[in-house]
């Protein structure tokens, strides 16, 4: 039985509510979707289907090649729009472009009568009616052409269905420029998350990472080669050595590096929230679970999870740890369904786990699962000799914070090397930053360098001795480091230091006061 309405139907024209009809189902088929091409080859077998529009195409037009470009065609074969889609038309060129230059629509009552019908595509009907109509621009400039054929050779109809396209085209308008519009700021989206990976990768890449003594230059060696791979890597060192920054090493030097990096400090929360923020909790599951929530596994999917001071887990829920570490499956809180995740595991811990295995408060089966491929990373005092270019680095990153370039002065270099560093990294970041702020010049000296504690400096470790008094045997140091170093041995004292130096209270206090010295209160 034939789709197709009657010739009595088609003579009389589609009715005002058959058109609003028409449009209300082309304009819901407009928004469907993003994808402009697909968008436009279903309007198009909508307004044959709804409004009795046959061989209906859209072409829009290319500003790089100066020509229109069929971007859609309904009733043609799949294998026919490949070809169809090279076709192009330039400005005045055949009826799609007379109309695109002239900006207005063009009703052609028999294709066969109008010599400037070009017949590119070999498909239209020659003894039916043709109607082309711009698709207007935001600057009332065409961005393209719609076109179709009647069912009918009705001429009077073509008036009606000729405003009926004019409508339909101001709708297809729309869609373009939204659709546009959401592709410049997807592609936007992409293009600031590429330059984030690449800022990322390259804040995290081995060339950042400062060490010269033979024990960092072999962890170096052991990230380059775990990052290639999914092992489940454990890392091992005091508070503020670094670990946080090997797993991010880790992370973006590996073939996760565009997935996501998600990280959990497990000494931070109880046991009760700690579960559902590593595996998620269902609406309702408890009270306040207003809305399902994914846990920090499924946000890690595809990615790399951190699990930091992974020995502060209780031991009642390091075997709900165990079971996703082993088959990589889970449930959410109060749910049921059990959820398959990819991930990649890097922990890391300042505890001495096999002493904890021992004492029975660490599983053995859980040691063994996150140990397979440990780092243990060096204490700061273990490797003094990498600090000059650790302090440098990190002076760097401090100058970028605050807008000004920053150095450190030989002695300031003496006297770092010279503490013990309890915080590690961590103390020395917070010592350099301290010294900057206390630094008018942006030079940090000796004078503007405070330790958390100043009984933990061990002043025989200074490649000086300073015994102040002679200059002879501090010759590397100027004048300034060699009365700060003066001040220093006496308690910042300035009559003492006078008489260390064989100089008078008021040479001292001029000599303080020129070279912008920052006197401490002791």
């Amino acid at each position: 039985m034939s789709t197709h309405p009657s010739t009595s139907t088609l003579v009389r024209g589609l009715s005002m509510q058959q058109q609003l009809n028409a449009l209300h189902q082309i304009s819901v088929v407009l928004s469907r979707s993003l994808d402009l091409e697909q968008t436009l080859a279903a309007m198009l077998q909508s307004l044959h289907e709804q409004a009795q529009m046959q061989h209906g195409l859209v072409s829009l037009f290319d500003h790089n090649r100066s020509a229109l470009f069929i971007q859609a065609m309904h009733g043609v074969d799949p294998e026919v729009i490949k070809d169809v889609k090279s076709v192009r038309y330039r400005m005045g060129e055949g009826i799609l472009g007379t109309v695109m230059h002239q900006g207005h629509s063009l009703v052609i009552p028999k294709v066969a009568d109008d010599p400037r019908f070009l017949d590119r595509l070999n498909v239209f009907e020659y003894g039916l009616p043709f109607i082309c109509v711009p698709i207007p621009g935001v600057d009332s400039s065409p961005i393209g052409v719609l076109a179709a054929q009647p069912l009918s050779p009705d001429e009077e109809s073509l008036p009606a269905r000729t405003r009926f396209m004019e409508m339909l085209a101001n709708l297809i308008a729309q869609t373009v420029r939204l659709v546009g519009q959401a592709h410049r700021e997807s592609e936007a989206l992409r293009s600031e998350r590429d330059s984030l990976r690449r800022k990322v990768r390259h804040q995290y890449g081995f060339d950042n990472m400062v060490g010269q003594t033979p024990s960092m230059r072999q962890i170096f060696d052991s990230i380059r080669q775990v990052a290639k791979w999914d092992t489940t890597v454990l890392v091992r060192g005091e508070s503020g050595t670094g670990k946080e920054l090997i797993a991010n090493a880790i992370h973006y030097n590996s073939p996760r590096a565009s997935g996501p990096f998600v990280k959990l400090n497990c000494a931070a929360l109880p046991d009760s929230l700690l579960e559902s923020e590593l595996f998620g909790h269902e609406k309702g599951a408890f009270t306040g679970a207003v809305k399902l929530r994914k846990g920090r596994f499924e946000l890690a999917d595809g990615g790399t999870l951190f699990l930091d001071e992974i020995g502060e887990v209780s031991a009642s829920f390091q075997a709900k740890l165990l079971r996703i570490l082993q088959e990589g499956e889970m449930e959410r809180v109060g749910g049921s369904e059990t959820i398959s995740v990819d991930v990649r595991i890097v922990a890391a811990t300042n505890r001495n786990l096999e002493e904890e295995v021992r004492k029975g408060s660490f599983r053995e089966d859980l040691y063994y699962r996150l140990n397979v491929m440990p780092i243990q990373l060096p204490a700061l005092r273990e490797r003094l000799e990498d600090i000059p270019d650790l302090a440098r680095f990190l002076l760097q990153k401090l100058s970028q914070k605050q807008g000004r370039e920053l150095k450190i002065s030989d002695g300031a270099i003496r006297m770092l090397v010279g503490h013990s560093w309890p915080g590690n990294v961590r103390e020395l970041e917070n010592c350099l930053e301290r010294a900057a702020i206390m630094s008018e010049t942006g030079l940090i000296d000796r004078d503007v360098v405070l330790f958390n504690n100043q009984e933990h400096q061990k002043p025989g470790l200074l490649p000086t001795a300073l015994p102040m008094l002679p200059e002879g045997e501090e010759s590397d140091l100027d004048e300034r480091q060699r009365l700060i170093a003066a001040l220093e041995k006496c308690g910042w004292v300035q009559a003492k230091a006078a008489r260390m130096l064989g100089m008078t209270p008021r040479q001292i206090a001029y000599r303080i006061q020129i070279m912008n010295i920052n006197m401490r209160r002791i």
